[in-house]
């Protein structure tokens, strides 16, 4: 190998962590849902691109910052999440899980359906100044809004775990996580703390909406791939692991970025659905799952 060669790699590693950290921060959504309510949100990528679709009105319409926008949007996202699970999601929670299934794919088709009335199927961006600003670390050379973008998902990551681990709220739904029945009997209003998790999971995917709209454009197409990608990430960290959906999305950024380096950007996905592939036959709960969940 050139020097060459491992500079350009080196390059596209430190690249595809910047990214793999807003696609961890994105799985940490639906692995957080799922870790608690066992109920698996097919609606994930469409509530992606609605926070990615805000931050963009916000810069188009009234000049803010996605990065300033960001606490607004995830605070919307946690109410309407709230709702969603306290009016809709709820009655579902003890159903067979294909009615499960068949209510998020409705959700999903209605807000994929919105966007396409409210926006059209145009792609659509933000120009910040920081887009043409990058870092120098060494001979790297790190893209400013990957690098802001990957920082502010580290900072809301590390919030979310202070959350959990901090707070009486946070301790009682990993409690009710870890069981339920005792949870109820200790006197926990389980169905609050439920909608209370699903609003967290839906702040998460809406803030990562908000910071990955600096680094591509959206359009509602995009919204199926990111469910897709949302599944392989949980998948490879282990379903219902907040660290594995942290790793799982490192290390799915950067497989895209070196299927980018060594052969065609288009086959990033082939490089992803490989890693899924070879995780399942090595480990099948997942890299940070536990065995039998």
């Amino acid at each position: 190998m050139t020097p060459d060669f491992l500079l350009a790699l080196a390059q596209a590693v430190t690249k595809g962590l910047l990214t793999g950290m807003v696609y961890g921060l994105m799985a940490l959504g639906l692995s957080v849902i799922f870790g608690v309510m066992r109920v698996v949100n097919f609606a994930h990528g469409e509530m992606m691109i609605v926070g990615m679709y805000l931050a963009w009105a916000g810069f188009e319409y009234f000049q803010i910052s996605p990065l300033v926008s960001l606490p607004l949007i995830a605070l919307l996202f946690f109410a309407i999440g709230y709702v969603l699970q306290r009016g809709l999601i709820s009655p579902f929670i003890g159903r067979p899980e294909h009615q499960q299934f068949l209510l998020l794919l409705g959700v999903a088709l209605i807000l994929v359906n919105l966007c396409l009335a409210v926006v059209g199927p145009d792609s659509h961006g933000v120009q910040l100044d920081s887009q043409f600003d990058s870092y120098e670390i060494g001979p790297l050379v790190l893209d400013a809004v990957r690098l802001h973008a990957a920082v502010g998902a580290i900072v809301i990551a590390g919030l979310l775990w202070l959350f959990f681990t901090h707070t009486r709220i946070g301790k009682s739904i990993r409690a009710a996580a870890d069981n339920h029945m005792g949870a109820l009997v200790v006197g926990l209003n389980v169905r609050r703390l439920y909608a209370i998790t699903f609003g967290v999971g839906a702040a998460c995917v809406g803030a990562a909406g908000a910071l990955m709209i600096t680094i591509i454009p959206v359009t509602p197409s995009l919204a199926a791939e990111y469910t897709l990608l949302a599944f392989v990430i949980v998948i490879v960290g282990g379903l219902g692991s907040m660290t594995g959906a942290l790793m799982g999305g490192l290390l799915i950024g950067v497989s895209e970025a070196v299927a980018g380096l060594l052969a065609d950007p288009s086959l990033k996905s082939m490089f992803s659905f490989g890693l899924l592939i070879l995780v399942l036959l090595l480990r099948p709960q997942g890299l940070f799952g536990k065995r039998g969940a």
